[in-house]
């Protein structure tokens, strides 16, 4: 991959070109990458409303009907359902893992298999969560397709 840089002051905006000789799996998860940069969602921790950037999301979990949004070393609550952002998401990484909780294939470190079905997946600031049975396809598909490691 060859990554070329350009300083423009008559630009308003950023833009990004990316050139390829046939789209696969790469080309899908850079695209994915560099759209999670510019999307945000609106949180709130301690009654104080955030913009939280996509691509800064760890993992996003529902907990007594309240959905928390956990970063490398924060958390925020957001007003968001879990299958909202689980549909709004998934083009950017975000596969569901379990009943309650989404994580962003980007924070992705390794996944190890368990017993009963279950897999371990470890993220960059060393948490663990869980892959349930019900949701191992979801990941096996995401890792194998377009947005995987």
């Amino acid at each position: 991959m060859i990554i070329k840089t350009e300083h423009d002051l008559s630009c308003d905006d950023m833009e990004v070109l990316i050139r390829f000789a046939k789209q696969n799996e790469r080309v899908e998860r850079l695209i994915s990458l560099i759209q999670s940069f510019d999307t945000r969602i609106k949180c709130n921790e301690e009654n104080m409303e955030h913009l939280v950037n996509v691509s800064d999301i760890f993992y996003i979990e529902s907990v007594d009907k309240r959905t928390f949004v956990y970063l490398e070393e924060k958390v925020f609550r957001t007003d968001y359902r879990l299958y909202q952002l689980a549909e709004n998401l998934a083009d950017m990484g975000f596969v569901q893992i379990s009943k309650s909780c989404i994580l962003n294939i980007n924070a992705l470190v390794s996944i190890k298999p368990l017993i009963n079905s279950r897999m371990e997946a470890t993220l960059k600031n060393g948490e663990r969560l869980y892959v349930t049975r019900k949701y191992l396809d979801n990941i096996r598909k995401t890792l194998q397709g377009g947005t995987g490691i």
